[in-house]
Formats: structure tokens, sequence, C-alpha cells
């Protein structure tokens, strides 16, 4: 297969599938700024095209003309000329001592400046801070560096640009790499059917907000103050709910780092008003650092009566106790935990150095009984193939663009209730065989192609194989109706190791544990889960034979 960046205009082409994309998919929300963009960028010749993509794909926004070389394009003094007639680019960019110093080579810093350089042997870097407090103006290139034969092109679309690519990606973390890695088929995405009805962005109202969002989040991590950041926040009126999500997991954020810096009247403010997930068990946390152990009973104490998820339900069992203890209540009986079965084993110490769980592999495995070092992998992956219609189902909010691994509310709380029909259709196969012929299917069928469950470089053929012959249905639906319940919490934890014996058509699963290591939380509630529904699971403790007992 030939090598699509080959193709000497490949960049060209993929910021033009975003514009087209746009336009077929946003030409409503697109500002008279944004379509008169690409009106007039559909009419430039092809050299300025691809010098202004070039420019926009690149760190920065100032471009000596010596560095803008580019055989495909040919002379970029003449690519230019459009882009500046069209005030794209500018040749009169202004820039500070600091924007400079990016630009110059220790040589041409020493021509310019050199009656300010007291020790020209120096570094750069070094020359910089003294000279910052004397050069406080902003300066165009030429206006820094009469004396140098180059120009300095400014690019005055990047804002455009980005918010461009902001519609397309529906976040800006996302880059035009995208499309290089998919050419060269590093990734491969699955194709949803998008339609008018699925698209996040409704009208210009989400976009305005979106960005807006964007530019609260880049002044919370620049450091800005947290009162200003958090009566930014709350001007946003919305009522797309996917940007709501987008505000409550910023606000859960700035609360985290409120707790970090001590802030706790802050943190508790912005807890109470906050609906993302653990925001609840946050201001828990926080009453009682405060010593309102009371308030922080009570709210305790309503969240026991309904929690939202089984993180939450593990998290009041360590609190509640504590909580009563302090306000002088009596004790409550605790729930007997499930009988976890152990198994103890003294190895001797692996040479060269390996991990624990491998050692195990190695011992307990044999031709009659394969273990399979899985984690989190092997049933992600069973139930990500069997319900993979589901995962990729383009509902409103969902999928922006054709380079996602998995839908934007994977995380939400009602990602489940939203496609509780679809699911319903997935898990319904479990009743009978259909299940292990879909999975074996879509194993062949989209092998490859990104999903958020499953983890293609540890499926395999006889792994596959060996999963559905000796796992039971019902075990796979109790753990598939677990993932769909809390998918952030539950996606991990599960046991390290499984072992097959493909002739009895039985399993068990073993969670490592090595010498000082012991059980996490996630993981205590898998354990806990797979005792309650007679699941075999053993938790396997390991001691090396040189460190005695």
């Amino acid at each position: 297969m030939s090598n699509p960046l080959e193709e000497p205009f490949y960049y060209l082409h993929n910021f033009q599938q975003v514009l087209d994309w746009l336009e077929q998919r946003y030409a409503d929300l697109l500002d008279a700024e944004e379509q008169r963009f690409m009106t007039q960028f559909a009419q430039l010749p092809q050299p300025s095209q691809a010098l202004l993509v070039r420019m926009v794909m690149r760190k920065g926004v100032h471009f000596r003309a010596s560095k803008l070389n580019y055989g495909e394009i040919g002379a970029a003094e003449a690519a230019v000329q459009p882009l500046l007639a069209q005030g794209w680019v500018s040749e009169q960019g202004l820039l500070s001592i600091d924007e400079l110093w990016g630009q110059l080579q220790k040589a041409e810093i020493l021509q310019a400046f050199k009656p300010w350089i007291e020790q020209p042997k120096g570094k750069k870097t070094d020359w910089l801070a003294p000279l910052s407090s004397q050069f406080t103006e902003q300066r165009t290139f030429d206006q820094w560096c009469p004396a140098l034969d180059d120009r300095l092109y400014s690019l005055t679309v990047m804002d455009l640009c980005d918010r461009l690519r902001l519609m397309f990606f529906g976040n800006l973390y996302q880059d035009w790499s995208e499309f290089v890695l998919a050419d060269l088929g590093i990734y491969t995405y699955e194709k949803v059917e998008f339609c008018a009805e699925s698209r996040g962005l409704r009208h210009r109202d989400d976009v305005s907000g979106l960005l807006f969002l964007h530019q609260c989040q880049q002044a919370f991590e620049a450091g800005a103050p947290l009162e200003e950041v958090l009566a930014q926040i709350a001007t946003l009126n919305t009522d797309n709910p996917w940007l709501e999500k987008r505000r409550a997991k910023l606000l859960f954020q700035v609360g985290q780092h409120c707790e970090r810096l001590a802030e706790l009247a802050l943190a508790q403010t912005i807890y109470r008003d906050c609906a993302y997930p653990g925001a609840r068990a946050r201001l828990i946390r926080v009453l009682e650092r405060q010593e309102d152990f009371a308030q922080a009973l009570a709210l305790a104490l309503q969240a026991h009566a309904a929690p939202h998820s089984a993180a939450e339900q593990q998290h009041l069992l360590r609190v509640l106790p504590r909580l009563r203890r302090k306000l002088g209540e009596p004790a409550q009986p605790r729930p007997k935990p499930q009988v976890i079965q152990r198994l103890d084993l003294e190895l001797p110490f692996p040479e060269p150095v390996a991990g624990v769980e491998f050692c195990v592999q190695a011992h307990l495995g044999d031709e009659e009984g394969p273990v399979h070092y899985v984690e989190n992998t092997l049933i992600n992956s069973l139930f990500g193939l069997l319900c993979w219609p589901a995962i990729f189902a383009p509902l409103p909010g969902s999928f922006f663009h054709p380079f996602q691994r998995g839908p934007v509310d994977l995380h939400s709380e009602d990602f489940h209730q939203r496609r509780a029909e679809l699911f319903a259709a997935c898990l319904d196969q479990l009743h009978d065989q259909r299940y292990k012929t879909t999975i074996r299917q879509r194993y062949a069928e989209k092998w490859g192609i990104q999903s958020p469950f499953v983890f293609w470089n540890v499926l395999s053929e006889e792994l596959l194989d060996q999963a559905l012959d000796c796992l039971p249905a019902d075990h796979l639906r109790h753990w598939f109706e677990r993932l769909l319940l809390d998918i952030r919490a539950n996606r991990a934890g599960m046991p390290d190791l499984i072992q097959f014996w493909p002739a009895q058509k039985t399993y068990r699963m073993i969670e490592v544990k090595g010498p000082g290591d012991r059980l996490q939380d996630n993981q205590l509630r898998w354990l806990e889960f797979c005792g309650e529904h007679q699941m075999p699971v053993t938790v396997c403790y390991v001691r090396w034979a040189e460190q005695g007992a």
C-alpha cells in the first residue's frame, strides 16, 4: 500500500476535509467571518492555500520567510502575496522581546543587541531577563532587527482556524495530526452515520459556549484568581446538556484545586452546586475537614439512602462510622464482607526482574489450564464487541467528527439510559448462543478499529475462544450490567489473571498481590461483586523465597 503522505499536498486535503465537513454539517452555525474565510480560501491559488495551512499547522503565529521552505509550494514570497492581500497574514505583526528571542539565532541577537549585552559569550537565554526590563514595548520584526535580511510573516487568522478546529473536534486538545495518524493507518475509527439530529452543537450559542468554556479552562490552568474564574463560569447561559456537563466537570476541577489550597469554604460552595459525579462525596469530605460533623453526617445519610454509584457507596461505608464516632453516636453493625478465597505462594525472586503477575502466571499455568494476564482488558473487550452498535449509536452530543474512539458522553450518568433499548437488544443475545457468534464476527469485522472498551493488543483468537467456551453467559451478563451502572468506576479493578480449563469449560480469576501490596478500593468492589454472584475468584499473595517469612 502506498504511503498517503507521499501525496505532497496531503495536509491541504486534510484541511479542506475539515472545511467541507463544517460546511456540510454546521453551515447554519457559521458566522459571516467564517463563511467568508471558507469562500475566499477556495478561490486562492493552490500554493497560497498550502502555505496558509502549513503555517496554521505549525506552532505559534510568527514565521520567518527564510524558514518557510516547502518544495511543493515553491517560493514562499510569491505564495504569501494573496494571503497578505486578504489580511490573513501580516508583515507588521508586533512581537514582544520574549517572542523575538524565539525567532532569532544567537549570532542574530548579538548583531541586534550587542550594545546592551555585557557578556557576549553567554547563552542567549541568559541575556533575555536583563533586556526584558529595558525593552518592554512591542515592535515589528523590521524595527527589532533593521539590519537583518529577512521578513517575518504573522498569521492573523489563527483564532478563526482554532475556532473551526474546535467546532470540528468538539475540543482543542485534538489537532491536525489526527488526520496523519489515520492516513497512515496507525489509528482506524468506526464510521458513524452522522445526521443533523446527532450533532452536539445545535446553534451558534453552543459554539460560543464551547469556546467560552475553553477560555475559562485556560484561565483556571494559567492561575487566574479562582473567584474570577468562578464568576466567569457562572455567566454561561446554555440549554445544551453536553455543555452543562463540560461546565460541571470544570467546576469539579476548581473545587478539587480549592481543597488542595485548603480553601474549604470556597470548595464547599462549588461542590454544593456541582452536578459532576463525585461532587457529593467531596462535599462530605470538605464538611468533615471543617469539623462540621453534623452536616457531614446528614449529607452522608442522605447519600447512603440513594448512592450515585458503587464507589460512593463504598466511600460512605468508611465515612459513616467515623462521623458517628466523632458525634458520640453508637457504632452501627457493619455488613459482613464476602469471604474471598486466598492463595499464598512462595516463589523464587525472578531473574531478570519481572512483574509479580507474570511470575504467578508462569507458576500456575499449564497445558490443561492456561493462564492469561488480562486485568481489565478481557471483560471490557467482550462487552465492547457484543455491544458495539449501542456504543457507537449516533445520538445527539455523542459524535462530532470521524476521529473518535468512542462517544463524547461515555462517562455521563445517562449514557446507558439514552441507549437502554440498544443495550437491551445486545445483552438479550446472552439468553442463547447468539452472543458467541456475534462476538466472533465483530472480532473479525472490527479488528483494529478504535474502541473505548476493546483492547486489540491483548485479545487473540485463542483467548477469545477460551473465554467464550469457559465463561458462563450469566456471569457475562452480570459483569456487563455492572459496567453499565458506572463505566468510569467499574471498567477498572478487575482481577489480574484468568485461568481457563477448556476441557471442563470452567475458569477462575486471580488477583495478584506482591509483598507489601494491598487491595485497592475498586478491586475490593469487584471481588465483593464476584463473591456475591458465586464467580470463582482468588486473591493470590506472593512472597519471595529469599525474603523468608
